[in-house]
């Protein structure tokens, strides 16, 4: 009997190769871990009331980050414990891509691990890394309080704001303020990828400066990590670097 639940959603179909590959590389882990996968289309948006429907209608990211917790929760109901990945998230390294066994998961969950590099804006020919968490990967089990609490206060920002809303806005930017305050447990592994460190991924030999400095600031290699798919939407990366950069690192096989 499957004891964990591993959900993904996007609208369908999905014509993106590289994304295909993303979500084929989780489908392999969770057979290979004998876990339960479970895909969503729209229906993902279904427990959603209408009016934060309306008012989150043209930024699909928000809606999105807190539908998923609805996922989770309904998921929770039939599994002792489950797991949200975005569809562009790669697992590249599988073997080092672990959960913890239940018994080692003190507070019932975990988020992802966000290790930002970007220029410093001051000094532009400087580096710059931000540490923080993301929501491509949430980890949740029966016993957890955290789920709830995250999704009322989640829900409630959104009922109580009526003016413009950062993508990130339930997502990363309030899970890393109550990170920093409480320390939530996080996945190590489960990475992000920003742009920066795309590029030196892509590259062929050069310095690589932004993958060592993400690499000397990640608490531990990572086994998978989020693709930012937002980059190819906003123009900042093509589909053809994205399937380059899936085919290198599955090639590779090993964390970064």
């Amino acid at each position: 009997m499957h004891s964990t639940l591993v959900i993904q959603s996007h609208n369908t179909p999905i014509q993106t190769s590289w994304l295909k590959a993303c979500i084929a590389s989780v489908e392999r882990w969770c057979e290979s871990n004998q876990f339960q996968y479970q895909f969503l289309g729209d229906a993902l948006f279904d427990p959603l009331n209408l009016t934060i429907l309306e008012k989150v209608k043209d930024q699909l990211v928000i809606a999105t980050d807190l539908a998923r917790l609805y996922a989770l929760r309904e998921g929770l109901k039939k599994f002792d414990r489950v797991v949200w990945l975005d569809t562009d998230f790669l697992i590249f390294a599988p073997d080092q891509f672990v959960l913890p066994a239940q018994s080692e998961l003190k507070e019932g969950y975990m988020l992802g691990r966000e290790v930002w590099v970007q220029q410093d804006k001051e000094r532009p020919n400087k580096l710059k890394s931000y540490v923080k968490v993301h929501n491509a990967f949430l980890l949740f089990d029966r016993e957890n309080s955290f789920l709830e609490f995250y999704l009322q206060h989640a829900e409630r920002l959104l009922e109580q704001c009526d003016g413009p809303m950062p993508p990130q806005f339930i997502g990363p930017k309030l899970l890393t303020a109550l990170h920093n305050v409480i320390g939530c447990p996080v996945l190590e592994s489960a990475g992000m990828l920003s742009p920066l460190v795309i590029d030196d991924l892509l590259s062929k030999g050069e310095q690589c400066c932004a993958l060592n400095l993400m690499k000397k600031k990640s608490p531990m290699p990572m086994a998978g990590a989020n693709l930012c798919r937002s980059l190819v939407v906003q123009g900042q990366r093509s589909s053809e670097d994205m399937e380059s950069l899936v085919a290198k690192l599955l090639k590779n096989g090993t964390p970064l």
